[in-house]
Formats: structure tokens, sequence, C-alpha cells
């Protein structure tokens, strides 16, 4: 029996906890505090294979990180980005392509829609990866 949406999402958020400093929500959090991140399933396809026996469920994992006029912001925001580091979305994703079990594969595709978001009377960078 494939895994359950939450009990995907939860291995997401543990691997993203594995990031200093990195705040991680399970849920589109309406006040925050950066740098966060938060998972939302993209869609669900459930006819991958016979008998529920591939259900895609592929994520997006959205960094939310400084105010969107500070240099040092756009700095963090590829630090997320990077292939490789102590920052990088994708290494501590990738670290366990399983999350755990739960998984039978996953990968971090791309990093895209880098975009400002506003809360309250502040802006933000916001980068979101596709998660497969």
């Amino acid at each position: 029996m494939p895994s359950s949406i939450a009990d995907l999402a939860d291995g997401l958020e543990t691997r993203l906890a594995t990031i200093t400093g990195l705040r991680v929500f399970d849920h589109i959090p309406d006040v925050f505090a950066v740098p966060c991140a938060f998972v939302l399933p993209e869609s669900v396809d459930y006819h991958g294979a016979f008998a529920n026996g591939l259900v895609e469920v592929p994520f997006t994992v959205t960094v939310v990180v400084g105010r969107s006029a500070e240099r040092s912001s756009q700095k963090s925001l590829y630090a997320y980005m990077s292939a490789t580091g102590d920052k990088s979305v994708r290494q501590a994703i990738e670290a366990d392509q399983t999350l755990a079990g739960v998984a039978q594969s996953l990968v971090v595709e791309n990093a895209e829609n880098i975009r400002v978001v506003s809360q309250g009377e502040a802006d933000y960078l916001a980068v979101d990866f596709s998660c497969v």
C-alpha cells in the first residue's frame, strides 16, 4: 500500500529540518519568521500502475528568506538553491531519497519561480523546489 500524502510531507519536512536555521512549517503559515520552508503536494496521480501500485505525488517546497531589498537575502536564497552545501535544499532532501522508507524514490528536480512575497508591510524573497 502506498504511503499517505501526510507521511510523504512529514518525510520532506524531516529532511528540511536538517538544514541548520531553517524553520520548517507543516502548513502555509499566516505569519512567518525567515528563513522558513513549507511543503505542499502539487497533485496526485493515482493510476501510475495497476491496483494502486504506483501513486505519484510531486511536492513543492517553498523557501522564504529575508527582505527582498537586501543583497544578503539574494545570497541566502542562492545558498538554498545550490546543488550542494550546508544550506542546499537539494542536498538535504536527496540525502535520503526514500524519506525513511515512505517513498520509493525522490529527487529535487529544479528550483524555480523566484519571486517576492509579502507579509504585512514587508516583502521577502521566495523560491519553489519541485520534488518528484
